[in-house]
């Protein structure tokens, strides 16, 4: 949403948004981990800066992420980035001096020219945390302002399954009390020394509050906002969560393309299949079980390896050519995870599928698959790290997934396109030691 306003004016007072009573459920921090996600310098302490002040005393792991320098609040001052960094430092301090600081240093008022970047530097900084265990608090996409609605948005597409808060912080400048903004709403009451610290943080960010400016960003109307005795933020759980894709759109491909995804005729799906088949830890397999075969090309090298194979797939199409591919595999057209295969395996294979299905499909599927793994069972996962348009999840989200199952890791393998890794159940041993060797 776009909102002219201007930050000189003197805006909504205060006055006109204590005397409303907004509906909002006292916002409680069951994650360990918590995640801040700012535009500029300062966001995080004018809209969370009580939050973070809060989950600091409460020892939550903190991580501040800001997106630019806010360079753009003064121009023609020489260093002004550099300052404002300076000043965030500062007022960390104050609030969650244990906090870990990310600076992505992309251009103030830029950052809807600059997505691609921005997805990319954030998928690679959310993708180390637990999204079932973080709380993800990001300016609000509400806000009326352009890089708090592009970077609200961005975070909310890429967060998989993190509980994500909005920040409101230009909306109290320009909002209407008389028909407040339905929310849902989140209350964070605050304690006396979150409130001191909370000020004192404030007053870091020197910068935008005067000094030698005539149009100070932070002037008295728009700072006493932020002096309340709780902070209020929107919830982006209420969204329906993202279903799985659509088997048909898989369909229609396979129907239109005699090689899709260049599986038979790319050295990069050639080379990855080697790799995969050379992190196997044995040389042959009982009973194995491929989810999402497509056309079989990675079926017909894992028959070679298996007394008995059974290989999966939701598009008709895809298991007619892997049927005729590979004639001595069980080939059976199936839509996961829901029409799950009966039986036991020694080694399933999970490959460029997981991050089609939605959060609570992925882990429906890892249960089934540990469910159905044999004592010295193993499980190869291989996925695509690069975005995927179309894509739920992300293949980090998948094998985070797959690894706090109660697996333990055998391999694994990262390149900048792809990522390969092998788990097993604990206890079963490598493959030198296997065979006497270690």
């Amino acid at each position: 949403m776009s909102v002219a306003f201007d930050h000189r004016d003197p805006g909504t007072p205060e006055t006109s948004w204590r005397s409303v009573d907004i509906d909002a459920e006292p916002l409680s921090l069951t994650q360990s981990r918590l995640v801040v996600v700012a535009a500029h310098p300062d966001d995080e302490t004018l809209g969370a800066g009580g939050l973070l002040a809060t989950a600091a005393a409460a020892g939550l792991d903190i991580t501040v992420i800001v997106a630019t320098d806010g360079e753009a609040a003064d121009p023609e001052r020489r260093g002004a980035g550099l300052e404002r960094r300076r000043e965030l430092t500062a007022a960390l301090y104050r609030l969650a001096p244990r906090a870990r600081v990310r600076h992505l240093a992309l251009p103030d008022g830029g950052l809807r020219e600059n997505t691609r970047r921005l997805i990319s530097l954030l998928t690679a900084e959310l993708a180390t945390f637990d999204p079932d265990d973080t709380l993800i608090a990001v300016t609000w996409w509400g806000d009326g302002h352009r890089d708090h609605r592009v970077l609200g948005e961005t975070v909310r597409s890429i967060a998989h399954g993190a509980r994500v808060i909005g920040i409101p912080i230009w909306y109290w400048h320009w909002g209407d009390p008389a028909s407040p903004d339905p929310g849902p709403w989140q209350r964070l009451a605050l304690t006396p020394r979150a409130i001191a610290a909370k000020s004192a943080a404030i007053a870091e960010h020197s910068s935008q509050q005067g000094g030698d400016r005539d149009d100070p960003i932070l002037h008295g109307s728009m700072l006493a906002h932020f002096q309340r005795d709780h902070e209020l933020f929107i919830d982006a759980g209420s969204a329906a969560p993202e279903p799985s894709v659509d088997p048909e759109r898989f369909e229609e491909y396979f129907r239109t393309h005699d090689d899709p995804w260049g599986f038979d005729s790319r050295w990069y799906e050639q080379r990855k299949r080697a790799l995969l088949t050379a992190t196997l830890p044995r040389r042959r397999f009982s009973r194995t079980l491929e989810l999402g075969c497509a056309t079989g090309a990675l079926t017909a090298e894992l028959a070679a390896r298996s007394d008995e194979i059974v290989a999966v797939d939701a598009s008709p199409t895809a298991v007619a050519r892997a049927r005729d591919r590979v004639p001595e595999a069980i080939v059976e057209e199936r839509v996961l995870p829901g029409d799950w295969p009966e039986g036991t395996w020694d080694l399933v294979v999970l490959s460029e599928l997981g991050y089609y299905w939605s959060h609570d499909d992925l882990t429906t599927a890892v249960k089934r698959i540990v469910e159905g793994l044999r004592e010295d069972g193993v499980v190869i996962a291989c996925h695509w790290r690069r975005t995927i348009p179309d894509a739920v999840l992300d293949a980090a989200a998948v094998h985070r997934a797959i690894g706090r199952s109660g697996l333990q890791r055998l391999a694994r393998h990262v390149e900048e396109d792809f990522i390969l890794e092998a788990w097993t159940p604990y206890g079963v041993p490598s493959v030198a030691a296997a065979e006497g060797l270690a």
